[in-house]
């Protein structure tokens, strides 16, 4: 499995000297249980580490720094314990570059009405704090999320956790590499996009390679290696020979293992992370790669096909948000029209990811009908059902555009003997008509990713910290 290394979170928690020792004694003693409680939780992915109390600009500078130089410190999480004057939130908050967490919570959930005093007023001033804390980040147009609840509630819990899951993308943005074997499908729009602008607002690296490029590699590729990974295949997966002898139907499956083991030698060599075939681009190669690629969109590549680099960086992004879980590259082939059952069909000609599997996927042989090559092996299966979000990315010209529309997958019923490549069926909210009719009128593409492990809200936290415009059909 692609990973991003060992991440972790940093909890700062906002005080200051006016109260005594006694009192940042306790205000540490606080954080340092909700830390505690927060990490034994088993709901956030990644561990959160108690920092010195925040009590002065230069603390909270020193922090901040510390943040940014440290690749493991995917992010900050703060909470006001009492009033912290902002203005000395200034300066490291301005140098913070990694996603920031304000956790508008307090240590006691009631206020005990029997007992309070000045003392406890003073000290457990979070509503006090809350508000400054809130305004300097405004002020500062940080592009913060805020969190608010009671921090043993499992749903504030929930919303950290899927904030750390943005966070540690956001970070993994700027590590995105993006091989292209061959260039874009020629004549088509959607697919284009200017790299450069990319990788300034997104931190994506996109390089073109030839097909040459990617041969040399299969043809290093040796029998014992593709031996040893059919057996593989035989293990995880049904083998349909159609009409097809045993002898012929190994032959291209094995031509697909000698194309799983050379991409990933190959991105892997270069330190990619997603990668696009072109099936106009393949001279030298016997077929389109299509198990070669499902199989690495499994292993957690982000891959787009016909040389859509957006979708193929979108595709690892996401893939790191959802921990490789349910999602993955997808494309709008056709419409269900009939009433009362308005979907469309989602695949590909063979690169569907079986993450999305809800059965055991079979090895299919068949023609492609395009490309002007070998019958190709390829995956299929039914996609599962769920919850989702699809997200498309376009360059406009101007400027790039993020169109997010939450869908609701579900099970085929109905078999499609007939057809040789996985498919995946959803409804589109808020409903067909004016769900496709804003996707169209906004220029959605038919290129797009899909995650039934996401949420609408955790793409655009995305999305506003690199200042990408979006569009939400819900």
């Amino acid at each position: 499995m692609l990973t991003t290394g060992k991440k972790e979170f940093w909890f700062v928690v906002g005080s200051q000297h006016l109260y005594g020792e006694e009192a940042l004694a306790e205000v540490k003693a606080n954080a340092q249980t909700i830390a505690d409680a927060l990490n034994e939780s088993g709901i956030l992915p990644y561990p959160l580490v108690l920092q010195d109390l925040a009590v002065s600009a230069d603390k909270i500078t020193s922090i901040m720094k510390e943040v940014n130089y440290r690749d493991e410190v995917a992010g900050v999480i703060t909470w006001m314990h009492t009033f912290s004057p902002a203005k000395m939130w200034i300066r490291g908050t301005k140098l913070l570059q990694k996603p920031l967490l304000h956790l508008a919570t307090q240590f006691n959930e009631s206020i005990p009405w029997a007992t309070i005093d000045m003392d406890f007023m003073n000290l457990n001033q979070s509503a006090h704090g809350d508000r400054e804390y809130g305004f300097i980040n405004a002020r500062l147009k940080k592009q913060n999320k805020v969190v608010v609840g009671y921090w043993e509630r499992p749903e504030v819990r929930q919303q950290i956790a899927q904030w750390m899951d943005v966070a540690v993308a956001y970070n993994e943005s700027f590590n995105i590499k993006v091989a292209r074997f061959g260039d874009n499908m020629r004549n088509v729009g959607v697919t284009e996009g200017d790299k450069v602008e990319a990788q300034i607002q997104f931190g994506w690296t996109v390089d073109y390679f030839g097909i040459g490029d990617l041969v040399q590699y299969v043809n290093a590729v040796t029998d014992e290696e593709i031996d040893a990974l059919f057996a593989v295949y035989e293990c995880h997966y049904e083998f349909d020979y159609g009409t097809y002898s045993r002898e012929n139907w190994e032959k291209s499956v094995k031509v697909q293992a000698s194309y799983e083991i050379a991409i990933k030698r190959f991105l892997d060599d270069g330190g990619y992370t997603a990668f696009t075939t072109n099936f106009e681009d393949l001279y030298g190669m016997k077929q389109l790669p299509g198990l070669a690629v499902q199989r690495l969109m499994a292993q957690g590549y982000g891959f787009a096909g016909e040389g859509d680099w957006k979708t193929a960086a979108l595709d690892r992004l996401l893939k790191v948000m959802s921990h490789n879980q349910s999602t993955g590259f997808m494309e709008d082939y056709t419409y269900e029209l009939a009433a009362g059952l308005e979907s469309i069909l989602q695949s590909h000609m063979l690169e569907v990811d079986p993450s999305l599997a809800s059965n055991k996927p079979k090895i299919v042989v068949s023609p492609l009908g395009i490309g002007d090559r070998e019958d190709p092996a390829r995956l299929v299966f039914d996609g599962k059902a769920g919850d989702g979000v699809v997200v498309s990315m376009a360059d406009f010209g101007t400027n790039y555009k993020l169109l997010i529309n939450e869908v609701s997958a579900y099970e085929p019923t109905v078999p499609a003997p007939n057809l040789p490549v996985a498919r995946v069926l959803w409804e589109v909210k808020p409903n067909f008509q004016d769900g496709v009719k804003a996707w169209l009128e906004n220029g959605g593409g038919h290129h797009t990713v899909v995650s039934l492990n996401l949420t609408t809200d955790q793409i655009i936290t995305y999305a506003k910290l690199v200042g990408l415009e979006y569009v939400v059909i819900k």
